[in-house]
């Protein structure tokens, strides 16, 4: 297999842009992800929209360490966003850290809203040479599998993709099989961790799993390997995972911790996997 690995921000959220990148490089990561936009108000709100001070330092940073920026996280296509108004900047900034793909999330019960902002979104990420990838919760507009990829179909702009968290897959009751139908092109990278079999039984039990407590890839009771071997070969594996242990890690150790387990499984996966030909590639 030839998978890269990033960190991802939830992994470490309390850290600063620039320490998630000092951080990711010193466990041994390939790249890291950045959340530009605070996913709720209880998170640190930084100044790394536009040319600041803090986006010059981050790109530096990463480009003295020899890491790469994965993504940039996290816009939502709401029913009164306006894409170029609302996130220009945020595209451009992503642009200048050398990022290549956009995380999205459809909170927009109407579909043909959803669908056109979707397409907006995507010809400006075109501009700058990145790719808007959806990912679908379970509690969101777009809940599974099978809707994100009619979002996809609908849409139909090559600046798209369509991406998978390990979580919300499993919550979602989304169907492994189903990936072999889908078009290879699609997918991107993949978030990746782990959690108890038991899912969860109201929304907001999986809302506070998915945020505050995630299990390491391998040591829960969700399908990994199903899921790996019926992606392309080649994605990057974005490692996502908000511990909560009973005594608190430093983020340094849950980085390192997190990028080990993840290496077992895809070593696991390896000596399993069927062809990736198997997936569609029209």
């Amino acid at each position: 297999m030839t998978h890269k690995i990033s960190l991802a921000p939830l992994t470490v959220l309390e850290l600063s842009p620039t320490q998630a990148v000092e951080t990711a490089a010193a466990a041994g990561y390939d790249y890291v992800g950045l959340r530009l936009i605070p996913s709720t108000p209880e998170e640190t709100v930084y100044p790394i929209i536009g040319d600041t001070p803090l986006v010059r330092e981050t790109r530096k940073r990463a480009d003295d360490l020899g890491i790469l920026i994965l993504d940039i996280e996290t816009l939502r296509l709401q029913p009164e966003t306006d894409v170029r108004a609302d996130y220009s900047r945020f595209v451009e900034t992503g642009a200048s850290l050398g990022a290549r793909h956009i995380l999205v999330a459809g909170n927009d019960p109407e579909r043909h809203r959803l669908t056109d902002n979707f397409r907006t979104l995507a010809e400006l990420a075109a501009e700058h040479n990145m790719i808007a990838n959806l990912e679908f919760m379970p509690w969101t507009d777009v809940p599974d599998l099978r809707d994100a990829a009619r979002v996809m179909q609908a849409v139909g702009h090559p600046s798209t993709g369509l991406l998978i968290d390990s979580i919300h897959f499993d919550r979602s009751g989304s169907n492994v099989e189903d990936l072999r139908t889908l078009p290879a092109e699609w997918f991107h990278y993949l978030q990746i961790c782990d959690g108890p079999a038991e899912k969860p039984a109201t929304t907001e039990q999986l809302i506070h799993h998915a945020r505050h407590d995630r299990l390491l890839p391998g040591r829960g009771g969700i399908d990994l390997l199903g899921q790996l071997r019926y992606l392309p070969d080649n994605l990057v594996i974005s490692v996502e995972v908000p511990l909560n242990t009973p005594e608190p890690l430093q983020a340094s150790v849950r980085a390192e911790l997190a990028l080990a387990a993840t290496r077992e499984v895809l070593d696991r996966t390896a000596s399993v996997s069927p062809s990736s030909s198997s997936m569609e590639t029209k």
